[in-house]
Protein backbone atom coordinates (compact mmCIF):
# COMPACT_ATOMS: atom_id res chain seq x y z
CA UNK A 1 0.00 0.00 0.00
CA UNK A 2 1.37 3.13 -1.03
CA UNK A 3 1.47 6.17 1.65
CA UNK A 4 2.71 9.71 0.69
CA UNK A 5 3.59 12.41 3.41
CA UNK A 6 4.26 15.67 2.92
CA UNK A 7 6.03 18.25 5.14
CA UNK A 8 7.35 21.82 4.64
CA UNK A 9 4.14 24.11 4.28
CA UNK A 10 4.07 27.02 6.09
CA UNK A 11 3.34 30.76 6.42
CA UNK A 12 6.05 33.19 4.49
CA UNK A 13 6.26 36.85 3.56
CA UNK A 14 5.67 37.60 -0.68
CA UNK A 15 8.81 36.97 -2.49
CA UNK A 16 10.14 34.20 -0.06
CA UNK A 17 10.88 30.84 -1.07
CA UNK A 18 9.76 27.21 0.39
CA UNK A 19 10.48 23.47 -0.08
CA UNK A 20 8.38 21.24 -0.24
CA UNK A 21 9.09 17.52 0.22
CA UNK A 22 7.16 14.37 0.24
CA UNK A 23 8.00 10.98 1.30
CA UNK A 24 6.73 7.79 -0.62
CA UNK A 25 6.70 4.57 1.00
CA UNK A 26 5.19 1.69 -0.47
CA UNK A 27 4.53 0.43 -3.91
CA UNK A 28 7.14 -1.47 -6.40
CA UNK A 29 10.31 -1.07 -5.09
CA UNK A 30 12.43 0.46 -7.86
CA UNK A 31 10.19 3.81 -7.50
CA UNK A 32 7.26 5.38 -9.98
CA UNK A 33 6.35 8.67 -10.86
CA UNK A 34 5.54 11.80 -8.28
CA UNK A 35 4.04 14.80 -8.80
CA UNK A 36 2.31 17.77 -6.69
CA UNK A 37 -1.09 19.23 -6.78
CA UNK A 38 -2.34 22.33 -5.29
CA UNK A 39 -6.30 23.25 -4.12
CA UNK A 40 -7.57 26.87 -3.02
CA UNK A 41 -10.56 26.93 -1.21
CA UNK A 42 -13.20 26.68 -3.15
CA UNK A 43 -11.44 25.63 -6.31
CA UNK A 44 -10.48 22.64 -8.31
CA UNK A 45 -7.51 20.99 -7.20
CA UNK A 46 -4.67 22.01 -10.14
CA UNK A 47 -1.68 20.53 -11.27
CA UNK A 48 2.11 21.72 -10.31
CA UNK A 49 4.17 19.18 -11.18
CA UNK A 50 5.81 15.86 -11.65
CA UNK A 51 8.28 13.60 -12.17
CA UNK A 52 9.59 10.75 -13.62
CA UNK A 53 10.65 7.25 -11.14
CA UNK A 54 14.25 8.07 -12.19
CA UNK A 55 14.08 11.70 -12.46
CA UNK A 56 15.06 12.24 -16.05
CA UNK A 57 11.76 13.67 -17.30
CA UNK A 58 9.06 16.48 -15.82
CA UNK A 59 6.15 18.03 -16.53
CA UNK A 60 5.07 21.43 -14.97
CA UNK A 61 1.77 23.24 -14.55
CA UNK A 62 0.69 26.91 -15.57
CA UNK A 63 0.80 27.91 -11.99
CA UNK A 64 3.91 28.75 -10.23
CA UNK A 65 5.54 28.64 -14.02
CA UNK A 66 9.02 29.88 -13.97
CA UNK A 67 8.87 29.81 -10.18
CA UNK A 68 8.91 25.95 -9.20
CA UNK A 69 11.25 23.16 -9.56
CA UNK A 70 10.66 19.59 -8.96
CA UNK A 71 13.54 16.94 -7.71
CA UNK A 72 13.53 13.53 -6.07
CA UNK A 73 15.61 11.37 -4.22
CA UNK A 74 15.79 7.80 -4.75
CA UNK A 75 18.53 6.64 -3.16
CA UNK A 76 16.82 4.66 -0.34
CA UNK A 77 13.76 2.58 0.51
CA UNK A 78 12.15 5.50 0.66
CA UNK A 79 10.99 7.94 -1.97
CA UNK A 80 11.20 11.44 -1.59
CA UNK A 81 10.07 13.91 -4.03
CA UNK A 82 10.99 18.12 -3.43
CA UNK A 83 9.00 20.70 -4.75
CA UNK A 84 10.97 24.36 -4.71
CA UNK A 85 9.27 27.06 -4.61
CA UNK A 86 10.63 30.54 -5.71
CA UNK A 87 9.13 34.17 -5.47
CA UNK A 88 5.89 33.36 -3.90
CA UNK A 89 2.85 35.35 -4.10
CA UNK A 90 -0.19 35.90 -2.15
CA UNK A 91 -2.31 33.77 -5.00
CA UNK A 92 0.27 30.45 -4.09
CA UNK A 93 -1.68 30.40 -0.60
CA UNK A 94 -2.87 27.41 -1.44
CA UNK A 95 -3.20 23.45 0.27
CA UNK A 96 -0.66 21.45 -1.64
CA UNK A 97 -0.82 17.50 -2.47
CA UNK A 98 1.97 15.07 -3.01
CA UNK A 99 -0.07 12.58 -5.64
CA UNK A 100 1.19 9.57 -7.23
CA UNK A 101 -0.11 6.66 -9.76
CA UNK A 102 1.95 3.82 -8.09
CA UNK A 103 1.51 2.01 -11.71
CA UNK A 104 3.14 5.08 -13.22
CA UNK A 105 6.73 5.47 -14.70
CA UNK A 106 6.65 8.17 -16.53
CA UNK A 107 5.81 11.48 -15.22
CA UNK A 108 3.19 12.21 -18.02
CA UNK A 109 -0.19 10.80 -16.66
CA UNK A 110 0.41 12.39 -13.26
CA UNK A 111 -0.58 16.28 -15.12
CA UNK A 112 -4.24 14.66 -14.76
CA UNK A 113 -5.92 14.36 -11.62
CA UNK A 114 -8.28 11.58 -12.55
CA UNK A 115 -5.07 9.37 -13.03
CA UNK A 116 -3.58 10.01 -9.81
CA UNK A 117 -4.79 7.15 -7.20
CA UNK A 118 -2.51 8.26 -4.21
CA UNK A 119 -2.67 11.04 -2.56
CA UNK A 120 -1.01 12.74 0.56
CA UNK A 121 -2.79 14.76 3.45
CA UNK A 122 -1.75 17.89 1.86
CA UNK A 123 0.62 20.59 3.41
CA UNK A 124 -0.76 23.92 4.19
CA UNK A 125 1.14 27.02 2.48
CA UNK A 126 0.27 30.89 3.22
CA UNK A 127 1.74 33.43 1.26
CA UNK A 128 0.99 36.94 3.24
CA UNK A 129 1.54 40.57 1.17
Amino acid sequence: QVQLVESGGGSVQAGDSLRLSCEASGGRSDGYALGWFRQVLGKEREFVAAISRQGGSFYYGDVLKGRVTISRDNGNAKKTVHLQMNSLEPEDTALYYCAADPTSIGAANLRYRDRITVWGQGTQVTVSS
